[in-house]
Order: structure tokens, then C-alpha cells, then sequence
């Protein structure tokens, strides 16, 4: 029986804490995130050195584990320049908008059951709403103000267009976001986030709704602008994006704000569709596996294999270009969201009426959608590489269409976009010989 079928959510219990343990609950909240950023930044560098056959950090602390803090006091002691045309009140505050809002996004996420602190029983989260995903949506949106302020108020080029393409990166992919979690509202009958892990006491949203999770997959690895999405930073052709300009602490906080994003959608991710502080299927034969402070435990080790993710992408991927970016999003991500949504709302409907078995019918669609969508990649794919193998048997005095592939690109220079060879003098370089 699903959360939908028993009735509202019970929030109750939230909103009655003494003032004391809701500062302790912030506070640890607050800790938890500042640490898990520490370990985060190591555990990046050692990853991607170990999957990329480097050393990587050795040398600060025993076998580099002090890494993290000696980067830390170097921008702490770094000297903050303010470059001369910025708008300075804004760019000051920038840091701040984009810092904030990160935090603010846990105040929802359950980390486990009701507890004993102190003699006192509260549940492992700061509080909840009837609308705690929206919420979590509205605050995220907020924290990319304060990339767009700072990519404006710097004053510089290449800073503007890093807060574009953040702007134009959010839009895109925040649709699609939305469109999985509507899905899992359908199924959990709720938008409270206690709600959503109750509803998956039994089976994960992850097996009952399989393209949702793939969406939001995607969505979130956008959403925080990491590789292969990180076109707001992209150091190829932006110097740095829309962080140019900043140095010292104010630097140390834009990457404060990124790695705190990420372990907020990562914890999204373990709450929507990972089954929350719930216990995976092996450790469930224990009864006690979900009581207590073991679901802590638990939540945690999803959200560290969602971050393994993370880093597993960026070590792997390359950046996309800026139209393979936008085809993603819009011609993809938002439609497959779009006909899934329908797809899991009838299936709702029909086992509502007792038609059809809702479990086995959204674990059977859910499969097949995934299928079908990977097939039609694999193909796409397939005729992408026969375009591209066709575009590069022309040889010099063929014509050359630099529209081929979708993308302008510039003839090698064996080739002429008109059709003959290029001169001479064209291959020379200017002010050489």
C-alpha cells in the first residue's frame, strides 16, 4: 500500500522541538556539510588519480590526507584583490547568494527514524513540509543568482558569459528535474520528503520508477555544473568562467557552494529514489537495520556512492560542447520526462481501478522505457559515426560542408569550404617566414 492510499503524511511531529535541539540539529547539519566537503575535495583527487594512473596527493600529512586543509589556509591567506570596474556591492554579495542557499536545501532531508537525544525523541531531520521537494527546488534556483551576479557584476568578458551559460543551464535542466520528481509525487502520493522515504519501505523508487531516476541522474550532474556539464567554468574557453575574478575566500566560497550542491542533490537522490535511511535489501532481514541511529549509517553510504559518481564522471568525460548541451536537455531529457509522467499517471489510474498490478506494471514499463530509450541512442549514435566517417573521406577539391555534422566546423587544411585547395600563403603563418 503506498503513501497516497493511507491518507496525508503525519508532520506532526516537526515544528515542536525546543529550541536547543533545533540549533543542535542546525549545527550538525552545518558540520556534516563543512566535512563531507573536506573529505570530498581528498577523496576527489585520490579517485581521479587512482582511475587516471597518477599519484596524487602524498606529501601534506600522512600519505596527503592534510591536503584539503593546506588548500584551505592557502586561499584563507591569499591576498583578496578587487578588480578596478566591478560593481562592487554586488560582486561582494554574489559569494554569499550562491554559498546560502546550498546549506539551506538540507533543512528538509531526512537523515533517519525518530531518535532519543538527550531524553528527547525527535526524528533525524530539522523539519518538513507538506511542499519540502519545492522547497529544496526553490532554494537550489536561488543559489544560481549568485552565479549570474557574479559573472555580471565582474565587469569582464568572460565572466558574463559563464553567468549565461549558467542561466541557460538551469532552465534547460531544472525542467526536466522537475518533470522525474513529478513522477515520484504520483507514486508516493506526497511531496514531503518523510513522506517519500515511508512510501518506499518495500521496493525503491529507483526499481518503480527507473527513467525518472536516469532523468534526475543527468539533471543533477547539470544542475551542480560539474563535468561533463561544467560550461560555466569551462577553462577552454572562458579562462574560468564566471569565478575569474574572484580569489581568496570569496574563490574558496564559490567552491564551497559547488561541493555542498553536490552532496545536497546527492542526498536528493538517496531520498527520492534510494529508499532514504532505509536499509538495503541484504541488511533488511535484521530487525533492527532501520531503528535507532543505524539509518543514519546507511544514508550516508548512499549518499557517498551517489558523490562516487560524481567523480567517476569527471574523470572519465569529457566536456560536451554547447549544442550537444542544449540538444540534451530539451530534446531529450524534457520529453522522455514529459511521456513518462503520463505513462506513470494512467498506470496510477489503472491500478487504482484494479485493473492492472500497479507494482509489477511500473517495474515492466519502467524496463521497457529504458530499453527502448537506449536502443534509439545506440542507433542515433551509430548514424552520427556514419555522418562523421562520410564527412571525412572528402578529399581536397571535394566541397566541404561544415554544416554536416550539426555543429559548424573549420576545414582541415587539406580542404576548402569552396571546393579547391587552399593557396599557398593561407598555410603560412603571420610574421613567419
Amino acid at each position: 500500500m503506498t503513501a497516497a492510499a493511507q491518507g496525508p503524511v503525519d508532520l506532526s511531529m516537526f515544528g515542536v522541538d525546543p529550541w536547543w535541539l533545533v540549533v543542535l540539529k542546525a549545527l550538525a547539519i552545518f558540520a556534516f556539510l563543512v566535512l563531507t566537503t573536506l573529505v570530498l575535495i581528498l577523496a576527489e583527487r585520490k579517485v581521479m588519480a587512482w582511475m587516471q594512473m597518477r599519484v596524487g596527493p602524498d606529501r601534506v600529512g600522512p600519505k596527503g590526507l592534510l591536503q584539503t586543509v593546506a588548500d584551505g589556509l592557502k586561499l584563507a591567506l591569499k591576498e583578496g584583490i578587487t578588480p578596478a570596474g566591478v560593481d562592487k556591492p554586488v560582486y561582494l554579495l554574489a559569494p554569499v547568494i550562491a554559498t546560502a542557499p546550498a546549506f539551506m536545501a538540507f533543512a528538509v532531508v531526512p537523515f533517519g527514524p525518530e531518535v532519543s537525544i538527550f531524553g528527547t525523541r525527535t526524528p533525524l531531520q530539522l523539519t518538513d513540509l507538506p511542499v519540502a521537494v519545492l522547497y529544496v527546488l526553490a532554494v537550489t534556483s536561488v543559489g544560481v543568482y549568485g552565479i549570474v551576479l557574479a559573472g555580471w557584476a565582474s565587469g569582464s568578458t568572460y565572466p558574463l558569459l559563464g553567468g549565461l551559460r549558467s542561466t541557460a543551464q538551469v532552465i534547460s535542466y531544472e525542467i526536466a528535474m522537475g518533470l522525474a520528481f513529478a513522477a515520484v509525487f504520483l507514486q508516493a502520493g506526497t511531496m514531503s520528503t518523510s513522506g517519500i522515504v515511508a512510501a518506499q519501505g518495500g521496493l525503491w523508487f529507483v526499481v518503480l520508477l527507473l527513467p525518472s531516476f536516469l532523468v534526475y541522474s543527468v539533471s543533477m550532474v547539470g544542475e551542480t555544473n560539474r563535468a561533463p556539464f561544467d560550461l560555466p567554468e569551462a577553462e577552454g574557453e572562458l579562462v574560468g568562467g564566471f569565478h575569474t575574478e574572484y580569489s581568496s575566500l570569496r574563490f574558496a566560497m564559490f567552491m564551497l557552494a559547488e561541493y555542498v550542491n553536490m552532496v545536497t542533490v546527492s542526498a536528493l537522490a538517496t531520498t527520492l529514489f534510494l529508499g532514504g535511511w532505509h536499509a538495503p535489501w541484504p541488511l533488511t532481514v535484521w530487525s533492527g537495520a532501520n531503528s535507532g541511529w543505524w539509518p543514519l549509517l546507511w544514508f550516508v553510504l548512499k549518499v557517498w556512492l551517489v558523490l562516487f559518481v560524481f567523480v567517476w564522471l569527471r574523470s572519465t568525460l569529457p566536456r560536451l560542447r554547447y549544442d550537444q548541451f542544449m540538444a540534451l536537455g530539451w530534446k531529450l531529457l524534457i520529453p522522455v520526462s514529459v511521456v513518462w509522467v503520463m505513462v506513470v499517471a494512467v498506470l496510477r489510474l489503472l491500478d487504482t481501478d484494479g485493473v492492472l498490478p500497479g507494482t509489477a506494471s511500473l517495474v515492466v514499463a519502467g524496463l521497457l522505457s529504458t530499453a527502448l530509450l537506449f536502443a534509439w541512442l545506440l542507433r542515433r549514435g551509430q548514424r552520427e559515426r556514419r555522418a562523421a566517417a562520410t564527412v571525412g573521406q572528402n578529399r581536397t577539391g571535394e566541397h566541404f560542408d561544415a554544416m554536416a555534422g550539426g555543429f559548424p566546423v573549420p576545414p582541415l587544411p587539406s580542404r576548402s569550404p569552396t571546393g579547391s585547395s587552399p593557396p599557398a600563403s593561407a598555410a603560412r603563418i603571420p610574421g613567419g617566414s
